[in-house]
C-alpha cells in the first residue's frame, strides 16, 4: 500500500492539475471519439497496406482529392496514372479496371477518413475554444491537431517512396507513419482521460515508477517492428513456429546490406526480430499483471490484469497468424490487438500517474 507521503503527493498533483485544467465531460467525450476514429484509421491503413492498395492513388490533393471519380473518364485517367507505377508494371500488369477500382477504394477510404478526422477535430475545437471550455488545455489539444496535420504529410512522403523503383512503399517510412499514428492515438486517449478526470477513485500500481513507461516504450518498438513485417510481406515468408525457416535462428538473418536495409527489408530479420520482441513484451506485461496482483489498487490493479491478459492473447494470435501464413483476417486481428493493448497501456499509465 502507498505510504502517507506518496498519498499526499498524489493529492497535491491532482489539485494542481485541476486548477490548470478543470474536468469537462463534453470535451473528454469529444476527445474519446477522436481517439476511436484514429484507431479505426490505423486499422483501415493496415488493410490498405495488406491488400496492396496504398499506391493506387498517385497524387496528393488534400482538398480536391476528397471527391472520388464520378465518370468513366475519371476512372480511366486515374488508372492511367497507376499504370505508370513500378508496382503495376512489374506486379500487376494486365490488371483490369474493375480490379484497380477494388484497391482504389481502400486507399481513397483511408485518405477520406483522415480528412473526416480533421473536421471531427477542428469544428468542435473551434466551438470549445470560443466558449472558453479549452482553458488550461488549449495548447495540448492544438498540439494534437498539429500532429494530425504532420501525419497527413508523412502519409504522402510514405506513398511517394513507392511510386517508382519499388513494388511497395518504404518499410521505414511505413513504420514512421504507423508510429506517429500510435502516438496520436495514445495522446488523444490521455487527453480524454484527463478531461474526464478519470479515474475518479484512488488508483495506483504501486510498483517502480519506470515500469509502465518502459513497457509502453517496448510495446511501441514492437509495433514498429510489426510495420517492417507488414511493409515487406514478411509474415507470409515463414509459416513455421517456434522455428523460422526450419531453424531456431534464421540462416539469412544478415543477408542484405547495408545494415539498415537488412534491418527493415529482410524477411528473415524483420519476422525474427518481431517474434523476439513479442516474447519480451508478453513477459513484461505478465510481470506488470503480477505487480498489480500483489500491490495494486483501484483501476490500476484491474488494468494491470487486462494488460497481462491482452499481451498473452496477442502473442498467441501472433503465433496463429504465422502458422497460417498471415491471411488478411488474422493479420488485421493481430493489428487490432496491438492497438487495444496500446490503449490499455496508456490507460494504465494515466491511472498510475494521476
Amino acid at each position: 500500500r502507498p505510504n502517507s507521503v506518496l498519498a499526499r503527493q498524489r493529492v497535491k498533483r491532482r489539485m494542481v492539475r485541476s486548477v490548470l485544467s478543470k474536468p469537462d465531460k463534453l470535451v473528454g467525450w469529444w476527445l474519446l471519439v477522436v481517439a476511436a476514429a484514429v484507431a479505426l484509421m490505423i486499422l483501415i491503413g493496415g488493410a490498405t497496406r495488406l491488400t496492396d492498395s496504398g499506391l493506387s492513388i498517385t497524387e496528393w490533393r488534400p482538398i480536391s482529392g476528397a471527391i472520388p471519380p464520378l465518370s468513366q473518364r475519371d476512372w480511366e485517367h486515374l488508372f492511367g496514372l497507376y499504370r505508370q507505377t513500378t508496382e503495376y508494371q512489374v506486379q500487376n500488369r494486365g490488371m483490369s479496371l474493375a480490379e484497380f477500382q477494388s484497391i482504389y477504394w481502400w486507399e481513397w477510404g483511408h485518405r477520406f477518413l483522415g480528412r473526416a478526422i480533421g473536421l471531427l477535430f477542428a469544428i468542435p475545437f473551434a466551438i470549445f475554444w470560443a466558449t472558453g471550455r479549452l482553458e488550461g488545455r488549449f495548447w495540448q489539444t492544438l498540439g494534437l491537431f498539429a500532429l494530425g496535420g504532420l501525419q497527413g504529410a508523412i502519409g504522402w512522403w510514405m506513398v511517394a517512396s513507392g511510386l517508382a523503383g519499388r513494388l511497395d512503399v518504404s518499410p521505414l517510412r511505413l513504420a514512421v507513419h504507423l508510429g506517429l499514428a500510435i502516438i496520436i492515438l495514445g495522446y488523444a486517449v490521455a487527453l480524454a482521460a484527463k478531461a474526464l478526470d478519470w479515474p475518479k477513485q484512488p488508483s495506483a500500481l504501486n510498483g517502480p515508477g519506470w515500469l509502465v513507461p518502459v513497457f509502453l516504450g517496448a510495446l511501441f518498438l514492437q509495433i514498429l517492428l510489426g510495420a517492417f513485417v507488414a511493409g515487406t510481406d514478411a509474415g507470409k515468408a515463414y509459416s513455421d513456429w517456434p522455428t523460422i525457416g526450419g531453424d531456431l535462428f534464421p540462416r539469412s538473418y544478415a543477408q542484405l546490406s547495408p545494415f539498415v536495409v537488412n534491418l527493415v527489408e529482410n524477411h528473415a530479420t524483420t519476422q525474427f526480430n518481431h517474434r523476439l520482441m513479442g516474447y519480451a513484451v508478453a513477459l513484461f506485461a505478465l510481470h506488470i499483471a503480477g505487480v498489480g496482483f500483489r500491490r495494486g489498487e483501484g483501476r490500476a490493479r484491474n488494468l494491470a490484469f487486462t494488460v497481462g491478459a491482452l499481451a498473452l492473447l496477442q502473442a498467441i494470435l501472433g503465433v496463429v497468424t504465422i502458422l497460417n501464413a498471415a491471411p488478411l483476417d488474422l493479420s488485421l486481428a493481430h493489428q487490432a490487438g496491438a492497438v487495444l493493448l496500446w490503449v490499455t497501456g496508456i490507460a494504465l499509465w494515466r491511472a498510475e500517474v494521476k
